[in-house]
């Protein structure tokens, strides 16, 4: 990290970077988290619903996920854009009320009955989950490196409330609906509006001072000071960067490709809805609900032992859904380790990345981490044989070459690099934080 970069971090108007300010924007932050994931978990089950009914085919009714990662991956970049340029209350208000259009475009076009028109609601509705992403960044912006952690992971954490009371919006949502004479199963994009927006007041009005601008103000005018660099320059040049951006990218590959059959697995080897909605709840759990515990764990032992953590229990969930045949019992163990690897490799990932450059360049590359995020989302739960993926995903066996191992190599090779060199640094020397501040040296040289 620059020099100029910690001075910002150490000094805000002469008191410590974690003070009341910091505390007073990851509050605020964490009620835009709530109101945002309630405008999201309201409708993306909802979308599926519709692209089947709109489409007259159930094979399309996965693209609403898919539309929906892929707006968020179109928009992370202007956003951040937006970020560097006017600060973190217009981006996160814009992603927000984008959203909230998204949601009156999806009840127009099933009024009027139109496929595609759904289909760009669905993107325009991804600029909601773009703009929660790009929260747990705005945490990081005012945060000492002591906490900076810690902080991202709490709003990851408060996602947790709104992805839970989201879903079951539904059926309020069509009492709603009947009563404005909207069409059947929109009531609830009706609670999405309301959300988004309520969101967007809140980054509005509860992001004074902007923690973006006031940091680059805290650290000062410099005419010698380079320009922003965007994100494709950072990644050829910062080899920390590329690291941090390539464990959460293909973390989330890992975790979309699996969840986006794991359902459907579950049902189809006669598991009831009822156990099927508990072992997606206790995954939601692992993804989010100790998100705080690792981004204490980051902070205490630093980022890199958390990563690799997150990459093990990523590689433990794998090999269970490579064994589990008809188990729903090693299914859910194998979900649960799941969200708690993508948990630990997203939380401590997003503070490297936080960290791998200076303040100046931080919001171009976290824009392009959240692209890179979005697109390998939609890449890993891309529609294809709906048949063949499940043989590929969950029914092969040792010694046979499946979708499960291909996962596994994507998880490992973050890692493959780091064995070796950890082992050299740590027969030197076992304490944690000095370990760590080795490594980091080792690692941009």
């Amino acid at each position: 990290m620059s020099n100029e970069s910690s001075a910002a971090e150490t000094s805000l108007a002469g008191r410590p970077a974690h003070g009341p300010l910091q505390r007073k924007v990851v509050g605020v932050l964490v009620a835009g988290q709530i109101l945002g994931g309630i405008g999201m978990g309201a409708t993306l089950s909802l979308g599926a619903l519709l692209s089947a009914q709109l489409s007259g085919s159930s094979s399309w009714s996965g693209m609403a996920a898919t539309m929906s990662t892929l707006g968020a991956a179109l928009v992370a970049v202007p956003l951040a854009r937006l970020a560097q340029a006017r600060g973190r209350r217009l981006s996160l208000a814009t992603g927000s009320l984008v959203a909230g259009a998204g949601a009156v475009l999806a009840i127009t076009a099933v009024s009027i009955n139109v496929f595609a028109l759904l289909l760009l609601a669905l993107m325009m509705l991804g600029a909601g989950s773009a703009a929660n992403l790009q929260a747990r960044f705005a945490a990081t912006d005012l945060a000492s490196q002591a906490f900076r952690a810690r902080d991202l992971s709490i709003v990851v954490w408060s996602t947790t409330i709104g992805a839970v009371l989201g879903p079951n919006l539904f059926g309020p949502g069509e009492v709603v609906g009947a009563a404005l004479g909207l069409p059947p199963m929109t009531g609830a994009f009706a609670f999405s509006l309301l959300a988004t927006v309520g969101a967007a007041i809140v980054y509005t009005i509860g992001l004074r001072p902007d923690p973006l601008l006031t940091a680059l103000a805290a650290r000062g005018t410099d005419a010698a000071a380079p320009r922003p660099r965007g994100g494709l320059v950072i990644l050829r040049t910062t080899a920390s960067a590329r690291y941090a951006v390539a464990v959460i990218a293909l973390s989330h590959a890992t975790m979309v490709a699996l969840m986006s059959m794991a359902p459907v697995h579950l049902r189809e080897h006669g598991a009831t809805l009822t156990v099927v909605g508990l072992t997606i709840s206790l995954h939601v759990a692992g993804m989010y609900a100790l998100s705080p515990v690792f981004g204490w764990l980051a902070d205490r032992a630093g980022r890199m032992p958390v990563i690799l953590a997150g990459q093990a229990l990523l590689l433990s969930s794998l090999t269970l859904f490579w064994l589990a045949g008809d188990s729903s019992t090693v299914m859910t163990i194998g979900l649960i380790l799941l969200g708690l690897g993508w948990s630990a490799s997203v939380v401590a990932g997003s503070a490297l990345i936080g960290e791998a450059v200076g303040l100046n360049d931080r919001a171009a590359l976290q824009g392009f981490s959240d692209l890179s995020m979005n697109a390998a989302g939609a890449l890993g739960g891309a529609p294809g044989r709906p048949d063949a993926r499940r043989r590929r995903l969950f029914r092969a066996r040792p010694g046979h070459h499946g979708f499960g191992r291909r996962c596994r190599g994507l998880v490992d090779r973050p890692g493959r690099r780091q064995p070796r060199l950890l082992r050299r640094l740590s027969r030197r020397n076992s304490t944690p934080a000095r370990l760590q501040a080795r490594y980091d040296t080792a690692l941009v040289a």
